[in-house]
């Protein structure tokens, strides 16, 4: 995620809100891959995150589609049709639009969008691709085609979140089978897919450190951040189920000296329930590019994670874009932020409001600490999204090369 220029793409076989931002150029030597056409939940305007971040970098070697969820008009005299909306680096965002009378129909409305796609692949050359899924329900319009490669990038247990569809887990295990590769948004993530599919590879939360470093550097407040007192202690994320609002309101109530900062859309959960004491600001969603002004302003940032099935696999993007901001950082136990951050003591751990609370002092002295700003560069050096992408694509032309039998 930085704001360099796109470099020019090599040569391939054939040829963003939070997410108007450019993916920084792969530094990596040309290699041949099918088109990839990309089967998401997760709408590209909406949150810049894993999809994004992976999705940008292939479309700077060759065509990308990303295929949304369909769009449902209010009335029946819309025919099914496709829209398309280009991207960073030429990638094509596809939104198949239906009529009404389908919105409660499954098998129809599935039918619809696969022909929709189909008609759409044709007249544009898709034919040999890679089917890259975010969510299994998308097999209901897609499972007639026959990509040559098949990956399931499980960034999330989406069955534990709320309002998921009931038949998710069958869908899960139907794209287990089709699946040549599963690859894991972290590691619990990866030890329960691990045990369904023999060829699954863990991928955690990577980071783009020049983007987040300019967090370091002298960049003008935000308007709307400007006003707000010190000791600030922020949070970046989408706002939903996932937050602890009981840990921020007691938080708030212990700490009226300190201001809480929250930053993200509010979604699936009714804004009435987030606590409003005057030391806490929502600030709403903001764009990518945006970030790093409202993290240098931060004097702490959180990770606000309520302990429910919802957070038991998740592995959290903004803990290394937190470090690479060069924010103290607290958090509550997530096992993939534990795990290594915790354990490399990065990442302040705790599990109550109290020692959330004595983590938070602890963390606004720790801008003074050249051990651990220096321990925490060495470890982030370590990662990265471009280092992420280049050994999955390694992975992917080792299977498209394989002979039939091998596979």
């Amino acid at each position: 995620m930085s704001l360099s220029p796109p470099a020019e793409p090599p040569v391939r076989a054939s040829q963003s809100s939070l997410a108007t931002q450019s993916a920084a150029p792969a530094e990596t030597l040309p290699y041949v891959l099918p088109d990839l056409v990309c089967f998401a939940h997760l709408h590209w305007d909406f949150v810049w995150q894993r999809p994004q971040h992976l999705m940008s970098r292939f479309a700077q070697q060759g065509r990308v589609f990303y295929v949304e969820d369909a769009f449902y008009h209010a009335d029946d005299l819309i025919e099914p049709h496709m829209e398309v909306k280009e991207r960073q680096h030429g990638l094509k965002v596809l939104v198949v639009h239906l009529p009404a009378r389908l919105r409660h129909n499954e098998e129809a409305s599935e039918e619809a969008q696969y022909e929709v796609l189909r008609q759409y692949f044709a007249e544009h050359n898709i034919e040999k691709f890679i089917a890259w899924y975010y969510t299994p329900m998308a097999l209901g319009k897609s499972r007639k085609f026959t990509p040559a490669l098949t990956i399931y990038d499980c960034m999330d247990e989406l069955a534990a979140f709320k309002f998921a569809p009931p038949a998710l887990r069958e869908r899960e295990q139907e794209l287990f089978k089709k699946a040549d590769y599963v690859f894991t948004g972290g590691h619990t993530l990866y030890e329960a897919k691990s045990q369904q599919h023999a060829d699954a590879h863990p991928f955690p939360s990577s980071i783009d450190k020049d983007h987040f470093g300019q967090a370091r550097r002298e960049m003008p407040e935000p308007a709307d951040q400007a006003g707000i007192a010190h000791p600030r202690v922020g949070f970046f994320g989408v706002v939903d189920e996932r937050l602890d609002i009981e840990l921020l309101r007691q938080l708030a109530d212990a700490h009226p000296e300190w201001q809480f900062v929250i930053i993200g859309p509010v979604v699936k959960i009714d804004p009435a329930m987030l606590p409003r004491q005057q030391n806490i600001h929502y600030l709403g969603g903001k764009d990518y590019q945006e970030l790093p002004a409202y993290l240098r302003g931060w004097d702490v940032a959180t990770l606000l994670f309520a302990d429910n099935e919802s957070t038991k696999f998740i592995s959290p993007t903004k803990t290394p874009e937190y470090l690479a901001a060069g924010r103290p950082v607290v958090s509550t136990p997530i096992r993939d932020v534990v795990r290594p951050y915790g354990d490399l003591n990065l990442v302040h751990i705790a599990d109550n409001a109290k020692d959330f609370g004595a983590a938070i002092e602890k963390a606004l002295l720790q801008h003074q600490d050249a051990d651990w700003r220096q321990r925490t560069d060495d470890y982030l050096a370590t990662i990265s999204w471009d280092q992420t992408w280049q050994q999955m694509v390694a992975l992917m032309q080792k299977k498209l090369t394989a002979t039939p039998a091998s596979r």
